[in-house]
């Protein structure tokens, strides 16, 4: 069996805009989802797949945020503060250190995971090609993405991602959870851009993975709402 790895990116540095007026005086991954922090629903889903070091991104109310980390034992959590938001990729660029020479997780604040047969980072750890990938993103079919409202994000050819691009939609959704190799990183800007650069740039080196559970987008007011009816369910 491939071994997991026990490190990954918790991307909580957002402003969240679209959870406004909430998150003027609230980090966004404070926000609560059935008395829970959003970050909090993650860092208990990476704790449950042994995932034992955690870096978090903070920029936008970092302080509260680190206050609110501060009693968390496990996962051991460090924080990567940036001044100026960095975005998701430039956010991991400055975290790289953290993750020596060996593929780590990068996951969402702002989603909620449930597990399908199997946890699903461990599904991505067995997937995972060192040879042929850079980078394994984990996609949920559009049909299941609840909270969800958008087009879709990817097509799946020959096992790699292929981003909409121009297309009208997409079945897939991206579920915010990805495994990555710092190589992918050796040639990205500087300063803050997105990772979407790197998935079309490289999209040969990206695989895919479809999520056989439930994932939710969180990252609305909405969202929460409808993440909640469904939480409080038998």
């Amino acid at each position: 069996m491939k071994k997991i790895p026990h490190k990954s990116m918790l991307l909580a540095a957002g402003r969240g805009e679209r959870m406004r007026p909430l998150t003027d005086e609230l980090p966004k991954p404070l926000v609560p989802v059935l008395g829970k922090a959003l970050i909090d629903w993650q860092l208990e889903w990476l704790a449950d797949a042994g995932i034992a070091e955690v870096m978090v991104n903070v920029s936008w109310l970092a302080e509260k945020l680190q206050t609110h980390l501060l009693w968390r034992e496990f996962p051991n959590v460090q924080v990567s503060f940036e001044p100026e938001r960095l975005e998701t990729g430039g956010g991991i660029v400055q975290a790289l250190p953290f993750f020596g020479q060996t593929a780590f997780f990068s996951v969402n604040s702002d989603v909620i995971m449930q597990n399908g047969a199997e946890h699903p980072l461990l599904r991505m750890a067995k997937a995972w090609d060192d040879e042929q990938m850079d980078g394994l993103l984990l996609l949920q079919p559009i049909e299941k993405a609840i909270g969800y409202n958008g087009v879709g994000d990817f097509f799946i050819k020959n096992g790699k991602i292929l981003h909409r691009g121009a297309e009208v939609a997409a079945p897939y959704v991206y579920t915010g959870v990805q495994m990555l190799h710092p190589r992918l990183f050796a040639d990205a800007p500087a300063g803050a851009f997105s990772m979407l650069e790197l998935y079309k740039g490289k999209s040969a080196r990206f695989g895919a993975l479809v999520h056989d559970g439930g994932w939710m987008d969180v990252g609305t007011l909405a969202g929460i709402k409808i993440a909640e009816d469904i939480l409080q369910k038998p």
